[in-house]
């Protein structure tokens, strides 16, 4: 029987709650103003206010990677929408589940190029996983449900949904639907013992992990299996959470800048474990480091979205399932192969790799600061947010993650995502230590989501690296150009001081023996803390010196 006759707001905030929706991040607009006035009769809801509305939606895409929920983000129309699309593009390209509500005009008003219109459904459907608009009031029941399916199920994404203005305001009577599980995919039991007998066989088999729908069950699974095995476990771009570090076969990550030995191994593999990745541009170096017809290797190429198996790369063995359902089938008992040193072999070599040697001449080390932080944190107890910016290879490379939800990091490259990450993931996860770590320029593409997180009680670390540059284009400029600089150079205000504005504790640091004293006092902060680390761009990577780029070049 339909529920007592209700307000289209009010039925959207309890279908919300119905989902189990506790948070939502927004920027107000006058174009929702019925949903804001519906939520506070739904006080189990966090209303997050938020100071730009790419900040929301990249709140809402880390809330989701870390609850394998929708996170939920409310903008307006027009300027608001826009400056969401960042977010959903990121949620679309990091597999997270979203749903982005859009205020929109009056339903009488479409087509006339209105107030701030926008043709909201033509411009997401490219960036999201569906865009939809609620038309008629008494379906709103059925389009959440619908975007709560969608986004969760299968390759999770976002979905984005437009609300006419005046059809919020609508009274009308409609039925609750229940909770939306996810729809999950069960293995074949065929296909996967095709897939151990190749693995069992293989003289240098590695696996690539990490990616749509991955969890802290996956994660153990596949570390139960892949010791078994004694296979090296590769995790994919930014997917440096999908095992604990500790795991003994772990071997490293791939994308930028990754371990001469782990590329070396990919590329001597005869067989390839592909487990949750959709092996995109990042992870494989331009679709090099593995081929797409790989004629040398075996693909073995395990996701839960039929669509993404055999979509670019060819697959010898293509099985739609949810990683997790992979990975327990795959823990029965097994041969003598368990004895195979290759992932243990792998896993001293990241060791190697992953552990920071002083670099001459360096007044701030980079490496050395990782390692301070390394002795004062705990791994599985810290979440690490970046988002994108050579600064984050440090950490990339030298911190040890701990299980899932241990990185808000966005695969698909957006500068702005840590401190928004951080703020989801403080408000999320009280209990642990988060950090943003954020370069320059990437730190004042949302560092005013710092006031959102002192508003919020929110308690984070950031770090902002400052070279006085946008190190990646310049790297990349040296490379292509060398010596003729262009548009990277930046003049940054003093960042402690702008933190101290917020209402943060800071400090800055201008040498590696001041970081972890700094660090001490920071930790010791309640709220919100910023850390301005001073640096050289001479030191363009935790590998190279832009001097030694133009050497090459030369």
């Amino acid at each position: 029987m339909p529920d007592s006759t209700r307000s289209a707001a009010a039925l959207l905030v309890d279908c919300l709650a119905v989902q189990g929706c506790e948070r939502i991040f927004t920027v107000p607009g006058e174009s929702f103003l019925a949903v804001l006035d519906a939520l506070p009769d739904r006080p189990a809801i966090d209303v997050v206010t938020c100071r730009q509305e790419g900040g929301v939606t990249f709140m809402a895409c880390a809330d989701g990677a870390l609850t394998h929920r929708p996170g939920i983000a409310f903008v307006t129309r027009g300027p608001g929408a826009t400056n969401a699309s960042i977010g959903v593009h990121v949620a679309m390209q990091d597999s997270q589940p979203m749903i982005l509500f859009i205020g929109d005009v009056d339903r009488g008003m479409r087509d006339r190029e209105g107030f701030q219109e926008v043709d909201l459904v033509a411009m997401f459907t490219p960036l999201a996983k569906l865009a939809l608009r609620i038309d008629d009031a008494r379906r709103i029941p059925e389009y959440v449900a619908r975007a709560y399916n969608v986004a969760i199920s299968g390759r999770p994404g976002p979905v984005v949904i437009a609300l006419p203005e005046d059809m919020l305001r609508d009274e009308v009577e409609a039925v609750d639907r229940p909770r939306v599980e996810r729809a999950h995919v069960d293995n074949d039991i065929v296909p996967t013992l095709d897939a151990r007998r190749l693995i069992e066989e293989a003289t240098a088999p590695i696996a690539i992990i990490g990616g749509a729908h991955w969890d802290a069950e996956t994660a153990e699974d596949v570390q139960t299996f892949a010791v078994q095995f004694g296979l090296p476990l590769a995790a994919a771009f930014r997917r440096q959470d999908a095992v604990d570090n500790r795991c003994p076969v772990y071997a490293g990550n791939l994308g930028y800048g990754p371990n001469p030995a782990l590329v070396a191994r990919v590329r001597a593999a005869d067989v390839v474990l592909v487990l949750g990745a959709r092996l995109g541009e990042a992870t494989t170096d331009g679709y090099s480091l593995i081929t797409t017809d790989h004629p040398d290797q075996k693909l073995i190429h395990v996701h839960p979205d039929p669509n993404e198996l055999n979509r670019v790369y060819r697959a010898d063995i293509a099985i739609c399932a949810d990683p997790g359902a992979f990975a327990k089938m795959m823990t029965l008992p097994t041969s003598d192969i368990a004895a195979r040193m290759l992932g243990s072999r792998a896993h001293a070599e990241w060791l190697e790799w992953s552990t920071p040697k002083p670099r001459d001449g360096v007044t701030l080390d980079l490496g050395l600061c990782v390692a301070a932080m390394r002795e004062r944190l705990t791994a599985p107890d810290t979440i690490i947010c970046n988002g994108a910016g050579n600064f984050s290879g440090w950490w990339h490379r030298y911190w040890h993650y701990g299980n899932p939800g241990t990185q808000l990091a966005p695969t698909a490259g957006a500068m702005g995502y840590g401190v928004p990450a951080a703020v989801a993931g403080a408000l999320r996860c009280p209990d642990k230590t988060v950090v943003a770590v954020a370069g320059d320029g990437d730190f004042l593409m949302n560092g005013q989501e710092l006031a959102t997180a002192i508003q919020h009680g929110a308690n984070m670390l950031v770090i902002v690296v400052d070279n006085g540059g946008y190190g990646t284009i310049r790297m990349h400029q040296e490379r292509e150009y060398p010596e003729r600089l262009s548009g990277t150079t930046l003049h940054n205000p003093d960042f402690a001081a702008l933190a101290n504005a917020y209402g943060a504790w800071s400090e800055t640091v201008e040498t590696t023996a001041q970081f972890g004293p700094a660090l001490d006092r920071a930790l010791a902060q309640p709220g919100v803390k910023l850390l301005h680390l001073k640096t050289d761009i001479e030191i363009i990577t935790n590998g190279t010196t832009i001097d030694a780029i133009r050497r090459a070049h030369k």
